[in-house]
């Protein structure tokens, strides 16, 4: 049985993060980058986020790194800073184990926790099935599609926009 830990990242875990990542860039069309990021990179980004005291979350399966999950600026415009854009990656022998689904549930509780309104989560490829059905079991809701905004892998790609509410929502002036 495999024992899965869903746990806060730290520096040691970006060669993981990086491996991951640099798969599904050079392999699939969830990002839309085009060249893999080198581990120095991966962890400027890292860094980035953690000092701005955004929640950034690694999976572990039987003590090995297969996922992480992380939130960040929708926009840099201050009227969005009530509205984080969530990503979650997870290795390809990790699929279909539950370690997204932590993932993707963790970062939601920390996010409302913070105060924060909405979550977006902008998937590439609407092919992305399982990606859609994540995000749709953790109740988000869809809100649109760009259509053959990206250009990988020799074809064009649409971005399923999805969104949850948080907290309070819209209901209550943000605190934030």
């Amino acid at each position: 049985m495999d024992s899965l830990m869903i746990r806060r990242s730290r520096v040691g875990d970006v060669p993981a993060i990086t491996d991951i990542y640099g798969h599904s860039v050079d392999h699939g069309t969830a990002s839309f980058e085009l060249t893999r990021p080198d581990t120095d990179e991966m962890q400027l980004r890292w860094q980035t986020l953690v000092d701005a005291k955004f929640p950034y979350f690694v999976a572990e399966l039987d003590s090995v790194v297969c996922g992480f999950s992380y939130a960040g600026p929708y926009r840099t415009r201050p009227a969005y800073r009530n509205t984080i854009e969530n990503s979650v990656y997870v290795a390809d022998w990790a699929h279909r184990r539950g370690a997204g689904k932590a993932l993707l549930t963790t970062l939601i509780q920390a996010c409302d926790d913070m105060g924060f309104r909405q979550m977006v989560a902008i998937i590439g490829d609407s092919g992305h099935r399982a990606s859609i059905r994540l995000h749709e079991s953790a109740g988000f809701k869809h809100a649109g599609n760009l259509k053959n905004v990206g250009f990988k892998q020799g074809r064009w790609l649409n971005s399923v926009l999805m969104q949850l509410s948080l907290g309070e929502a819209d209901t209550t002036p943000p605190s934030r």
